[in-house]
């Protein structure tokens, strides 16, 4: 620590006069065994082989390129004396192995009014282990159960898949984050749908969230205790997800109207198939709906003739000419062939997508 200035000061060390004394000492002794910089001869940087992640002070943590670690290794290691001001660290290191950096630093720093420089040289060794991640995915490791199901039906291969990918980059967006438990450590395939055993039930959550947001449905939870662990209850959450009963293209009976389900989310957005009108409803409103036809579903027909906002079209099963409704939004020309749908109303085309 710096004293106030005065006069007439005598340095106990060597006798000198002198106006400013640093830690005790004239200026002259003080720099006498003043190192600027300091860094331990050799270090390990602990690095997981499957994902990449290092350990800083015994927590894992993502980071960059192997170059970027040992770089980040240095700098955590590397001590500046308190006195120092505007300090500049220069790190250049210099792969020997794969597993071993020779490490040069230069390091310019302010100290007592005057610039110092100084050069120092470390070894850094690459230790490959596993994270706590990894190896908690390794040995099977979840703290949340996430089963994906339908309302009265079956989820598609389709829909299960989309679901996984809805997952996949919510997982991304958490690891990002740094929640080390954003994970899937394993799934299982039912008949009913599937299961996905998650990390932490934070990720599961976050998971439910946000594939009702993109597809609708609900979803709930429910804790079961597993033990206990440093005096405290371990539980196991299961988030049992619902997807809707009826998806986009689906066609739908609500109440007597043909409707083509456009987007299932918060609410229900369709077009009607005889109309063109725009349909809006809760889910819970059209509960009780029974489902027609999936448009990939859907037979084609001929469409003969156009006529004024008539269309005529040959009948898939008799193969005699209807005349049916022009849809809105119908850009097919005669000749070509045409989506059709069954109903107890009798014939109706569907409108393009």
């Amino acid at each position: 620590m710096v004293s106030e200035p005065m006069n007439n000061i005598v340095c106990p060390k060597c006798g000198k006069s002198t106006t400013k004394l640093f830690h005790g000492r004239c200026k002259e002794c003080f720099l006498e065994n003043f190192t600027l910089a300091e860094i331990a001869p050799v270090m390990h940087a602990k690095l997981c082989p499957t994902c990449g992640a290092r350990n800083v002070k015994n927590k894992w943590v993502d980071h960059g390129s192997l170059e970027e670690i040992v770089i980040r290794t240095v700098e955590d290691a590397l001590f500046v004396h308190e006195m120092a001001e505007d300090i500049e660290v220069y790190i250049e290191p210099r792969a020997q192995t794969p597993y071993l950096y020779k490490v040069h630093i230069e390091v310019d720093a302010l100290l007592l009014d005057e610039m110092f420089h100084q050069e120092l040289k470390t070894e850094v060794r690459v230790i490959r282990e596993s994270c706590d991640m990894c190896s908690r995915i390794s040995g099977g490791y979840f703290e949340a159960i996430l089963q994906i199901r339908a309302t009265n039906r079956i989820p598609s291969d389709e829909e299960k898949q989309e679901c996984i990918n809805i997952a996949g980059s919510v997982l991304e967006r958490l690891i990002n984050k740094g929640d080390r438990l954003a994970f899937i450590s394993s799934s299982l395939e039912l008949k009913e749908g599937t299961d996905l055993y998650v990390g932490s039930s934070n990720a599961a959550r976050h998971i439910c969230k946000e594939i009702t947001s993109h597809l609708g449905g609900s979803f709930s939870e429910s804790a079961s205790l597993q033990g206990m662990k440093d005096g405290k209850d371990i539980y196991r959450i299961t988030f049992s997800l619902r997807l809707p009963e009826f998806m986009p293209q689906d066609i739908i009976d609500h109440k007597g109207r043909i409707i083509e389900i456009r987007k299932f989310s918060k609410n229900v957005t369709g077009i009607d198939v005889e109309t063109g009108a725009r349909f809006t409803a809760t889910p819970e409103e059209i509960n009780g709906a029974t489902l027609i036809a999936k448009r990939k579903d859907l037979p084609k027909t001929m469409l003969v003739a156009i006529e004024n906002e008539d269309l005529m079209v040959l009948d898939p099963d008799t193969y005699e000419t209807v005349t049916v409704r022009k849809p809105v939004m119908f850009s097919a020309d005669p000749g070509t062939e045409i989506p059709v749908v069954k109903t107890e109303k009798g014939l109706l085309a569907i409108a393009d997508l």
